[in-house]
């Protein structure tokens, strides 16, 4: 839920900013943002992502939110080449990979704090 929340602000802020647009999206007219994404796509890999980290150690979840932001900005290029996705022209990849580092840190954390408080 988090997750989710999370990536609809951040989008809705970039969208409002004009640094990034999601050209195809379900239902254009209503919605600057590629809703689908954030409300399916995004908690479903999170959800992976969670799985994962939580079956390793702190060296090994540091590892994983590293391995998956470096891969965030290359699906990010893919994303712009198949037109699911057009930056402005001042945004630089980089930024991505910093704030999937963020983001991921910040999901791993509120889920460990969750699962310590429920134990």
């Amino acid at each position: 839920m988090l997750a989710s929340l999370l990536g609809t602000y951040l989008d809705l802020y970039f969208v409002g900013k004009d640094l990034y647009q999601f050209p195809m999206r379900p239902f254009p007219e209503i919605f600057s943002i590629n809703i689908a994404f954030t409300l399916v796509g995004l908690p479903l890999l999170v959800l992976i992502f969670l799985r994962t980290v939580s079956q390793v150690n702190k060296w090994g979840k540091a590892g994983i939110i590293l391995f998956v932001s470096l891969l965030m900005p290359i699906f990010e290029k893919l994303a712009e080449v198949l037109g699911l996705f057009v930056h402005a022209d001042g945004w630089q990849h980089l930024y991505t990979f910093f704030g999937y580092l963020l983001f991921l840190t910040i999901i791993t954390l509120f889920f460990e704090g969750m699962t310590k408080q429920n134990s």
